[in-house]
């Protein structure tokens, strides 16, 4: 065996390890991001270089794969409760007294701040994470390991040496305030749903079937609980500052209280100054300190004795609804939007408010001029609440009824079956839809072309530009004409264009706009028709057979190529040279020796990562499944392959692969 390599490998794991924990938890890098950057590269070549010395917890792991994968049910070892919620300072009083009452000895209280996000617990053995399980019902939940791994403030493996030989460690996954809203811009830009509030995206994040997306979206955890047989004290505060040591992202807040009025101190500090936290909380924990008096105070059917969340109250104002307007966005769908009399909220100016659907309106049961009630509480986007029926008069204006036709083209609007949103079913005739696929085609993560919302608008108010491929004929005399536009700048448009020829043939079926086709969903589809023009061709039937691909998108799919003006702009699109199909090299890859066959992955492999197995089982046509069934073909089974899945396939006689003899099939 070549030492040298191998340590080398070991030390750069150790060294950026470390350069993670300065820089996602103590937030003092000691090195510049180019210096990091260096190092993640030697590494990553020479794991490359050397692949007998694979780690699936590498810091080279955390990036994530773009495969799917399904996500296998974990039963919690020690069941996840939720714990009792209070309101008022008089419950939190009450819960102090009755600890009292129960344990007769003097006792702490740890009050720490309660993290608005998705819990998970996560598991480690001889210092190394071996499996991330969502709080599913509290009995089990879901394994979500390859996506805990991406999060670069939990560690994949730990510092020093005095921790048990296996325990768990409990926390909050959550999007930091920055990357919320940075997503949700995004989300804008694209004409996907916004996220309400961080929770509902970190969960949303950590259940992707996709973990390269997770990595990009740059997660955050902070830990708070520690259970396992032999811990490093009875003590619940020495415990979290035992994993702090370690290498776990433990919040600086976390305080021991003797006495009710240090707890009541702690309420209302945290009640002002939580505003200017990064992340999102909605509260705070008070727990027992002492281990031993937890077990005594014990357990409730629901939650524990010893612990209880104080929520604080969300911001609410009270304003007039001055009217309701309507907005159309590049799919057609119709969003109502409350204008409001100004007034100040969570420290911001608000005259909007989201009315989300037709659904909504009609349960507030809304007047214009009515009060109503807004809220952000954990919300970024105002909401309104309810309205104050008390302060109605006989001046009220009218009642607030969701659109039968669209604001800008007048066109009939409909409301698929399932959904609870409208839309202007005028494709082709509508202007904001025209110019949103527009301005959707030339984004970065689509067609890459340098020019903004402002722009598409001047293009389309012209007559230049009609629809995506009549960006591909502007000429620069006719940009010139234009205000704002000067021969630099109309160069640099041409340039643009002409480069997103190169453009691969997956981005360019998302830069189509095809509803319910994203990023993900464009791929998939790619690498499984190959062209355009299979895929023009393809049926209901044959779409849903591609993982991940359902009725709606399938519908969807065919829709759109059943209409003739959809297909004149991919056949224009084509004539002007924009990739319709998989280039030689993307094929190259791939074969149909696996084609038709289910497989199911189980456990822990030595040659390749599971991602990489499941890369190479969809490159040859294979199809990954997260169960085992009488439709399974074979399963590719490594160490410690689950039991169940071992007794389910012995039942069924399903053929069961280890790696050598996958890769031997993959070779003949």
């Amino acid at each position: 065996m070549n030492t040298i390599p191998k340590e080398r490998i070991e030390k750069l794991r150790i060294e950026l390890n470390r350069h993670n924990y300065n820089y996602y938890v103590l937030s003092m890098p000691e090195i510049s991001d180019f210096e990091y950057d260096v190092l993640m590269k030697e590494l990553q070549t020479l794991e490359a270089d050397y692949p007998e010395f694979a780690d699936s917890n590498s810091p080279t792991q955390r990036v994530g794969s773009d495969l799917s994968k399904d996500f296998e049910q974990v039963v919690h070892r020690y069941p996840m409760l939720s714990l009792g919620n209070t309101y008022s300072e008089g419950e939190v009083r009450d819960f102090y007294e009755r600890t009292a009452r129960f344990l007769n000895e003097p006792f702490e209280i740890v009050a720490e701040l309660k993290y608005d996000g998705t819990s998970i617990s996560l598991l480690y053995e001889n210092g190394t994470l071996v499996r991330a399980i969502t709080r599913g019902d509290g009995t089990r939940g879901d394994d979500v390991t390859a996506n805990v791994k991406t999060i670069r403030s939990i560690p994949l493996k730990l510092f020093g040496k005095d921790f048990p030989e296996q325990f768990e460690m409990r926390g909050e996954i959550l999007l930091p305030w920055p990357e919320f809203d940075r997503l949700n811009k995004e989300r804008e830009e694209q004409e996907e749903p916004l996220f309400a509030n961080p929770r509902n995206a970190a969960s949303g994040t950590l259940k992707l079937q996709n973990s390269a997306i997770v990595a990009s979206r740059r997660l955050d955890a902070y830990f708070y609980y520690m259970l396992g047989e032999e811990l490093p004290t009875d003590s619940h505060y020495g415990n979290l500052e035992a994993a702090r040591s370690w290498g776990f992202k433990v919040s600086d807040a976390v305080r021991k209280c003797t006495t009710l009025q240090e707890i009541f101190e702690y309420l209302a500090y945290w009640d002002k100054e939580r505003k200017n936290l990064p992340v999102a909380t909605d509260g705070v924990v008070l727990k027992v300190n002492s281990l031993r008096q937890q077990k005594n105070l014990g357990f409730t059917a629901k939650s524990p004795r010893w612990a209880i969340a104080y929520k604080f109250q969300a911001e609410r104002a009270v304003t007039r609804l001055n009217s309701v307007s309507y907005q159309v966005g590049r799919t057609g769908a119709v969003t109502p939007v409350a204008n409001l009399e100004p007034v100040q909220l969570s420290g911001t100016i608000v005259k909007r408010a989201s009315l989300h659907n037709a659904d909504i309106i009609a349960g507030l049961d809304l007047y214009i001029g009515d009060q109503v009630f807004v809220e952000k509480g954990g919300e970024i986007i105002p909401k309104i609440v309810g309205v104050d029926v008390n302060s109605r008069s006989i001046l009220i204006g009218e009642k607030v009824c969701f659109i039968k036709k669209c604001p800008e083209c007048g066109t009939a609007l409909i409301r698929p079956e399932g959904e609870a949103a409208y839309y202007c079913p005028n494709e082709t005739g509508c202007p904001p839809q025209i110019k949103g696929r527009i301005e959707h085609f030339v984004t970065r993560k689509a067609m890459n072309i340098n020019i903004g919302p402002e722009t598409v608008e001047d293009l389309y108010n012209a007559g230049y530009v009609k629809n995506p491929a009549d960006l591909y004929v502007v000429k620069a005399a006719d940009l010139l004409r234009l205000e704002r536009w000067a021969e630099k700048s109309a160069d640099n448009f041409i340039k643009s264009v002409d480069a997103s020829k190169q453009i691969p043939f997956e981005r360019v079926l998302f830069a189509l706009g095809i509803r319910y086709v994203g990023e993900t969903v464009a791929k998939k589809l790619a690498y499984a028709f190959h062209s355009i023009e299979s895929l023009e061709a393809t049926t209901i039937g044959q779409l849903i057979e591609v993982d991940e691909i359902g009725e709606r998108i399938a519908q969807s799919v065919v829709s759109y190529f059943a209409n003739s003006k959809n297909r004149t702009l991919v056949n224009r699109l084509k004539e002007y040279g924009v990739q319709m199909s998989l280039s030689e090299a993307a094929l190259s890859t791939r074969s149909n020796k696996l084609s038709g066959k289910s497989v199911v992955i189980s456990g822990t492999f030595a040659l390749h990562s599971r991602d990489e197995y499941k890369q190479m089982i969809e490159q040859h046509g294979g199809k990954n499944v997260g169960s085992v069934s009488g439709k399974t073909d074979f399963i590719l089974a490594g160490e410690n392959m689950g039991p169940a899945k071992l007794e389910k396939a012995a039942k069924l006689g399903i053929q069961i692969l280890n790696e050598n003899e996958f890769l031997m099939m993959l070779e003949e």
